[in-house]
């Protein structure tokens, strides 16, 4: 088994390439409709819930640096333009009809339990093939997921 220069084998660097740019498209696409909800959110808690959109986002965002990066790391291509993401994204399409509070939280808790059991599965998959380091990554990322998704539920309660 061929071993590159960061110590990983080929299969490894290459499994770990294809699963950061696939949670990368999927967390640019929840990122993209974490801001659409941002910006069209309406109601009672109209302050918190547009605030707490962006406090996610910016944590997501975090995490979308870090796999980019993590590809460049591993002698890849970071894949994130718009077109290509749109294409890429296992995420459901996010409704731009919403408008209420409510609504948008459900959505986005949708894409969000999808995002993270999706993040799970890569952390899975790169550990399997040697990756302990992406598979860090992904573990950090899906362990932001989940409580944000849990600040996010608390509102509907």
């Amino acid at each position: 088994m061929a071993v590159n220069v960061k110590g990983l084998s080929d299969n490894a660097r290459k499994t770990a390439i294809a699963e950061l740019n696939a949670r990368l498209a999927d967390a640019l696409a929840l990122s993209a409709a974490i801001k659409q909800a941002h910006w069209n959110v309406k109601g009672r808690n109209f302050i918190a819930v547009h605030e707490l959109f962006d406090t996610v986002k910016a944590r997501l965002d975090e995490h979308v640096d870090m796999m980019a990066e993590r590809v460049q790391v591993l002698d890849g291509v970071a894949v994130g333009t718009v077109e290509k993401v749109a294409k890429a994204s296992t995420l459901k399409e996010y409704p731009t009809d919403l408008t209420k509070a409510e609504d948008h939280i459900k959505a986005i808790c949708e894409r969000m339990r999808d995002y993270g059991e999706k993040v799970r599965a890569a952390i899975d998959a790169t550990d399997e093939a040697g990756d302990a380091d992406t598979a860090d990554l992904f573990t950090a990322a899906s362990r932001t997921a989940d409580k944000d998704l849990w600040f996010l539920e608390s509102h509907l309660e």
